[in-house]
């Protein structure tokens, strides 16, 4: 209900150009909105991508550049922080495609946005469990924040270095840290996943796609308009406002496919051109990738939330001191890989569902015979909080990319990868 309240305010300020009245006292300045400020006044309203582009990863005062944000200390907490077993999961996922790619003798296991490396860290132990993937499996960490990357190097190998992020600017060198973790299995650090190696990669994208810039739009009875955010130099709790583009944008004309019946529309196109850069390296190179997020299939109009201490945030409220996402359209993923050769797509399907087919309740059993009783119930704690539909289990969705394969006459395995159908364990 919160969310919705949120919405309704927001379009009736877009609809008739007036905000709420009465509260005199602005929200909080911050460094970023001072430099927001100055960037309006002087070329006027930005779309509501350039803002998320703006508060998450301005390089100076962008939310993710600069501090911790995970975890019960931080602003939200994912799911490899609240158990093993999902990370340990999604390293047998990959197990499996690799096996079924035919076991190469190299796999990249390659992870955007890796968070504090807790994912990875829990993959690789799996990869530790199949002596014959030992001397194949390399990590590959795609991470912009260099707060984070400092994280992830400690978390994977014990200690922290520096790195040739000044140079990776200038082209030097794309990889601006490379080392190995305590096990010996090597890792590296980009910035941009244009920059990974070609090969066959398993790619993990978990929370990823939803922080990525959207662009907003409403219908009106003029047609499309963009969203766009404002100087609000009135009365009213913020310094910013949203405003319409008083004419179609570039965006407008370009990202609104023919036949969308939603009056909102929330678009990524970042995460449009992610997907089919996946598709192109999967098709040309094997491998598979799974991408995990908040998300719909084409249902729903309105999802930008910003989260701050584990509570909602107004977007536009103290900008760079709120983490903001929008969840994740998956139905317009899938669009933009339908024109791709030698791919197919999966899902989305439901995290609890996912999770059970790959084997959850059976981990949580082997872990529990070596648990004391403090252990069983963060255990259980654990595993509630990812598999309840009242909780992650229903909330978050995986969907994923892989080549187009057709099992051998009279085999039993099938053509989708694990996950989108139920394991048999024996």
């Amino acid at each position: 209900m919160r969310l919705l309240r949120t919405f309704l305010r927001v379009q009736t300020a877009v609809n008739s150009g007036q905000f709420l009245r009465g509260l005199h006292q602005k929200s909080g300045e911050t460094d970023l909105l001072k430099h927001l400020r100055s960037r309006l006044k002087a070329a006027g309203p930005i779309t509501v991508a350039d803002y998320m582009r703006e508060v998450l990863t301005n390089p100076a005062a962008g939310y993710y550049m600069h501090k911790d944000v995970f975890g019960t200390q931080g602003d939200f907490i994912t799911s490899p922080e609240i158990s093993q077993m999902f990370g340990e999961l999604l390293g047998v996922w990959c197990v499996n495609e690799w096996m079924l790619g035919g076991s190469p003798r190299s796999m990249q296991v390659v992870e955007l946005g890796p968070g504090r490396g807790t994912l990875a860290q829990d993959m690789l132990r799996v990869f530790q469990q199949f002596p014959m993937m030992q001397d194949a499996v390399s990590l590959h960490l795609v991470e912009v924040s260099p707060k984070m990357a400092a994280m992830q190097e400690e978390r994977l190998t014990g200690v922290i270095k520096d790195d040739k992020r000044k140079n990776a600017a200038s082209g030097e060198d794309i990889v601006y840290k490379r080392r190995k973790t305590k096990s010996g299995v090597p890792i590296s650090w980009y910035s941009d996943i244009h920059d990974l190696p070609q090969g066959f990669s398993c790619y993990i994208a978990h929370e990823f796609l939803d922080a990525l810039p959207v662009h907003k739009f409403q219908r009106t009875p003029q047609g499309w308009r963009e969203v766009l955010v404002d100087v609000d130099d009135r009365e009213g709790p913020h310094h910013l406002r949203f405003v319409l583009s008083p004419s179609p944008t570039a965006a407008s004309k370009g990202f609104i496919q023919a036949g969308e019946k939603r009056d909102h529309l929330e678009v990524c196109p970042q995460a449009g051109v992610l997907v089919q850069h996946l598709a192109d390296r999967i098709a040309g190179h094997g491998g598979a990738a799974l991408l995990a997020d908040y998300g719909h299939d084409g249902s729903k109009t309105d999802t930008l939330r910003g989260f701050r201490n584990h509570q909602l945030h107004e977007v536009l409220q103290e900008p760079g001191s709120a983490d903001l996402t929008a969840d994740v359209d998956f139905s317009y993923l899938r669009h933009m890989c339908a024109c791709k050769d030698k791919v197919v797509t999966h899902g989305p399907m439901t995290q609890r569902e996912f999770l059970e087919n790959m084997g959850i309740e059976l981990r949580l059993q082997v872990l529990q015979r070596n648990a004391d009783k403090s252990q069983r119930k963060d255990l259980l704690s654990g595993y509630d909080m990812l598999t309840n539909p009242d909780k992650m289990g229903d909330r978050f969705k995986f969907f994923s990319i892989t080549r187009q394969r057709t099992p051998p006459k009279g085999s039993r395995t099938p053509s989708e990868p694990a996950g989108f159908y139920r394991l048999e364990f024996q």
